[in-house]
């Protein structure tokens, strides 16, 4: 079983961010890790097993800005539930991933860091409303090495009407120059309710462009397992798309167990009020099918033979003829992930 626990409060709103996450909402922070905190050892009680969470990622918003000692309570709690090996991962923030949080963190048994680097312009990250600079990344990355963390995940953004094949393959080659061992670049994507949400000025994509990044980071030796994602594997990522159950704990979290996802309050002072407050959302064979399908076609995962009807396997034979899917055993994979959509669309029927 994975888990997933949110932290809703950010350094600064980006401007693409339509994440769960607040500016203004500090003050809430210790109330809203004493509710996290109940919401925590209900869900534990009721859906897991002692040793039988193998990964924990704590994301947000931005984790980095709740010190390391209002966590320690929940680890303590957590410490019967987590597996030997489990893999603990935290996002952080370049300008709030202090010596001192980090040095925290790792003490509490944190074992892999996600840093929101996006971008090594400075320009490019003024742009996109970020609030560090491309030095703070860069230090970072080394004060998070110094203080013990082996595993280093980095967040690139590409597909700004800044990028240009030149920049990014500078972008690439700093990074790459840095001890990370697995980089996630995301297309800059235009979310509702958001300052880029109209903006269709501020974006530059192309098929072109991504394949280009995907060149650059596995010529660096950071391998492809998923469309966005390169390097030594995220377990905890590894698991969505195997579609393991998971935890979802705090304001925006979403949990899947039980062939049904539950959803806490969004709105942090709503789940402070109430945390064990959950709407549920059954969902069908059907739905679990095409989730499956879209999840294992975008990633090195691949569908399970097993799970298609007559038709979509009819459908995949032809693929594979065209070579547009791999038969590897049991499974079919994508060779090709930036199509993962239109495949899976066209297995669906």
């Amino acid at each position: 079983m994975l888990l997933y626990m949110h932290i809703p409060f950010c350094d600064s709103k980006c401007h693409y961010c339509a994440f769960n996450s607040y500016t203004d909402r500090f003050g809430l922070r210790e109330a809203y890790m004493r509710a996290l905190h109940t919401q925590l050892r209900h869900d534990l009680n009721r859906f897991a097993s002692k040793g039988g969470i193998e990964t924990l990622f704590i994301g947000g918003g931005t984790p980095s800005t709740v010190s390391a000692k209002l966590y320690a309570p929940l680890f303590k709690t957590l410490a019967p539930y987590l597996a030997d090996d489990a893999e603990i991962t935290a996002e952080a923030n370049p300008k709030s991933a202090t010596s001192a949080w980090l040095e925290g963190m790792r003490e509490l048994g944190v074992n892999r860091l996600s840093l929101g680097v996006q971008s090594f312009f400075d320009d490019k990250l003024a742009f996109l409303g970020r609030s560090h600079r491309a030095d703070d990344a860069e230090s970072a990355i080394l004060r998070a090495e110094k203080a013990g963390f082996g595993r280093i995940n980095a967040d690139l953004i590409y597909a700004t009407a800044l990028d240009t094949p030149t920049r990014l393959k500078q972008e690439i080659a700093a990074l790459c120059a840095l001890p990370v061992e697995h980089v996630s670049a995301y297309e800059l994507t235009l979310e509702a309710n958001t300052p880029f949400a109209d903006r269709h000025e501020v974006r530059n994509a192309s098929a072109e462009q991504a394949r280009l990044v995907a060149e650059q980071l596995e010529s660096a030796g950071l391998g492809r397992y998923e469309v966005s994602n390169f390097g030594i594997p995220c377990r905890h990522n590894l698991g969505y798309w195997r579609q393991r159950p998971y935890l979802g704990v705090g304001a925006g979290a979403v949990g899947f167990v039980n062939q049904s996802r539950y959803y806490p309050h969004a709105d942090p002072a709503a789940y402070i009020a109430d945390p064990l407050a959950r709407r549920v959302e059954s969902l069908s064979a059907d739905d679990l099918l095409e989730e499956h399908l879209f999840l294992g076609l975008r990633s090195n995962v691949g569908i399970a033979i097993e799970r298609l009807n007559t038709a979509m396997r009819r459908r995949c034979e032809l693929l594979s003829r065209e070579g547009k899917l791999k038969k590897e055993g049991a499974r079919y994979r994508n060779p090709d992930l930036l199509l993962a959509d239109e495949i899976a669309l066209f297995i669906l029927g």
